[in-house]
Formats: C-alpha cells, structure tokens, sequence
C-alpha cells in the first residue's frame, strides 16, 4: 500500500468531520466577536447565470429575515478549467433552472437562449453601480427578472434611480471581486460566503440559514422556517402499476454518487420502479479538468450533504485511476447475479466512507465478498475488459440528454443532474399515467 493510500483515509476523515466543521465555525465566531464585527456575509453574483438570477430574489428575504450585513460582488463567469464543457454548461444551467425556480416557487421565465451580450455589459454596469449605492438587493432581484425575461426587457438606470458605473470602473470592480472570489476559495457565480464557509445557490441557502440560526442571528418575529428547506425523499411505498424505468448515471469516483445511489435505489424499492445502472468513467478521466479549488468545494459540499442526509461519508480512499477500472469491471458480473445494486453500494461505501482501497487485491476482495459476489469470478471479470464499451455507450447516452456529469437520472422526458434534484424523478414516476386498459374483444358467431 502506497503512502498516500495508507494516509488518506484518517486524514480526510479529519479534514471533513462535522466535529471538524463545528470548531471550524466556533473559531470564526469568536473572532468575529473579538473583532466585534457583525454577521457579513459575501455575495457572488454573476449576471448572466441563470442560478445567481433565482438567488438574487431570495436577498430581500435573506437580510430580512437575519441581522446580516450583506457584501455584494459583481462576478465573471468562471475560468475554463472549472467550467469543463462549458456550451453545455451553460445550457443546461438555463433548464435546470427553470426547473427549479418552479419547484421553489422562484421565477425563471427563459429557458431558451443566453441574453446578448450588450444586454449583460448595461446590467453590469448597474449592478456595480447598485453596490457602490449600497442598493444592490433591489436592484439585482429587478435587473435579473429583466435580463431573464423572454424577450428581454432591461430596466434603465434612471428606473432604479441608478447612474450606471463606467465601463473601466465596471471592469475594475469585476476583476477584483473575481480575484476575491478566487482567494476565498471558490469559482462560481450565486455563491455565498460567511466566516470560512461556502454555500452554492439557493440550494445550499439552508445551511447557511441554520447556521445564522444558532448563532442567534434570527431577528426577532421572524419564524425558523428556512426559505428553502431539504427535499425530503420518499419514504413510505407508493407501488406504481406499471412504472417506468430509472436510468441512473453514476460513476465510482464521485461523492455525489455515493450520497445519491442508496437515496435512487429506496426510492425504486418503494415504486417498484427498475433503476438501470448506467456507469461512465470519471471526468477526469475522461480528459475533463477537476482544478484543486474545485475539487475542495465538492468534497466539502458534499460532506455536508452526507450528514444531513445521514449519509455516511467522509474516510476516503479515492478510487482514481486503476480502483476506479477495477471497481467497473465488477458490475457486470454484478448485474448479472442480481447484485448490481449490491455491489454498487458496497463500492461507494468502501471508498468513501471506509477508506478501502479498492486498488489492492484485499480491498476489491472485501468489496465484492460482502455483496455476495465469488472472488474468483471478480477476479475472472477484472480481465474483461467489455464494460468499457458500456462505460462509452452510456457516456454517450448522457451527452445524447444534454447532461455530461454524474449523478444523473433520467425518467422517460425528465432528465435532471445531481443529488440535490432526486425530487424531480420522484416526481417524474409519480406523474407517470398508468397504461390505458385494454377492453376485451369479443367474437360473434351467426
């Protein structure tokens, strides 16, 4: 065993423990208390991204609701390295927020096309006008619904009682708000940032708002309801008369993957619904970049995400490269045996929540044995090398749905990315109209 094998586990379980995180925020309290400083709370918002559009119009409530102080930050679009297909990035954002904003009770009219460029220069100039007036939180919420607006419709400066800022000063603001941004440790727009912690979109706004919550930050009369609050998943059967099937996009390197499988397979249990495995290779390797800054977001994230969903995560060995192969290998011999599941459990448990290393022959063993499967004929399926025509064909199915990351689940035309849109197939299925009855046909005889 390698030296990094060996030390990984004991020093990711440190590094993500929620003991770790709560003393992590303590720290910060007592240094926002000894400084006597209040609750700031940064905001990176990006114009032309869909996601900062559904956040702005929770910023009223937000600092209504909480003794905050709000620092907002115009933003760029991300660097190239964090925003690996970015055509498609920027596609899918667009419907994927649409979906939500529905879902949310937000506001998300277009679902078609990017606004024009021009469009964006003129709300940029305004948003950081709005921050320099210390107006931002109406003006982003009333520029994002018209920029977003079908067709667009922008709001003049005069309208909101805003000179624009010139272009140079606009740039300049940009460029140091990114530069902050990067320094902090983020890349993305709809981002907010308090005492030494991330949080991504409106998703993530609950985290926030617990914990300005137990620092007492609520102001009074108003209630503890977060805005928006965690999807709870189904939990009692609902058995369909004839459900359609799950297409479950995973791969064995992902964290949102490990939170995700034992949430899709109860909830096919529960519908009698069929999950399909659909496993790809990693981005990375599939040649995409994971630059560092992202990769500590995610781990975090989701670390965060595995508790509350009380998930257990966090003793990592990660399975790139050869584990990871040698991990895919396996599920075909899996599925066939009626232990896909199984197997595919065992797997993301093992590697990120108990640190084997399913690089070595002991580690695999430990994985497949305990989901029933022979080591002898794991060790037969590891020479086969057929799964990466199915790891290709599915690859090339998830692009064929406009998506490219994992986790992903399709359900006849509803086709979402991501851990935290689980809600969405459990809608998909429950939507499903049962088959029409077909009437009995009778002969007649003279």
């Amino acid at each position: 065993m390698g030296l990094k094998q060996l030390l990984m586990p004991a020093i990711s379980a440190r590094l993500l423990s929620r003991e770790r995180l709560l003393q992590q925020r303590a720290r910060a309290e007592r240094t926002r208390q000894a400084k006597g400083l209040g609750h700031q709370v940064h905001y990176f918002h990006q114009a032309d991204d869909p996601y900062s559009a559904l956040a702005a119009q929770c910023l009223a409530k937000l600092v209504g609701r909480y003794d905050i102080e709000l620092l907002a930050h115009v933003v760029s679009p991300p660097p190239d390295d964090a925003a690996p297909q970015r055509e498609h990035l920027v596609a899918w954002s667009r419907k994927d927020a649409h979906l939500l904003a529905r879902h949310a009770g937000l506001d998300f009219p277009r679902a078609g096309g990017q606004p024009a460029a021009q469009a964006v220069a003129e709300a940029n100039r305004l948003l950081v006008a709005a921050v320099d007036t210390g107006r931002f939180v109406g003006a982003a919420a009333a520029l994002s619904t018209a920029l977003w607006s079908d067709p667009p419709d922008m709001i003049s400066g005069p309208g909101l009682g805003l000179a624009p800022a010139d272009p140079a000063a606009t740039a300049r603001h940009l460029s140091a708000s990114d530069a902050l941004r990067r320094e902090l440790g983020h890349y993305l727009g709809a981002t907010f940032f308090y005492a030494g912690e991330w949080y991504w979109g409106v998703d993530r706004l609950r985290h926030l708002e617990q914990r300005l919550q137990d620092l007492g930050a609520l102001r009074a009369g108003a209630d503890k309801h977060v805005l928006l609050p965690l999807e709870p998943d189904l939990d009692t059967a609902a058995v369909l008369a004839s459900p359609p099937t799950i297409d479950f996009f995973l791969s064995l390197r992902s964290p949102y993957t490990a939170i995700a499988a034992p949430r899709v397979f109860e909830l096919g249990r529960l519908t009698g619904a069929q999950v399909r495995l659909r496993y790809v290779l990693p981005m990375v390797m599939r040649g995409l970049p994971v630059p560092r800054i992202k990769r500590s977001y995610i781990a975090m994230d989701a670390a965060r995400e595995a508790y509350v969903r009380g998930t257990p995560f966090g003793r990592i060995n990660d399975p790139l490269g050869r584990p990871t192969e040698r991990g895919m290998a396996l599920i075909p011999l899996a599925e066939r045996l009626g232990l896909g599941q199984r197997y595919v459990l065992s797997f993301l448990q093992g590697v990120w929540a108990e640190g084997i290393d399913a690089g070595r022959d002991s580690g695999l063993r430990r994985i497949a044995e305990r989901a029933g499967l022979s080591w002898s004929d794991a060790l037969k399926a590891i020479d086969d090398s057929a799964w990466r025509q199915t790891a290709e064909d599915n690859r090339t199915a998830l692009f064929a749905l406009g998506l490219w990351g994992v986790p992903s689940f399709a359900v006849g035309d509803t086709a979402v990315w991501g851990q935290d849109r689980l809600w969405a197939i459990r809608e998909a299925l429950m939507n499903t109209p049962a088959p029409a009855s077909i009437a009995p046909s009778f002969t007649s005889s003279s």
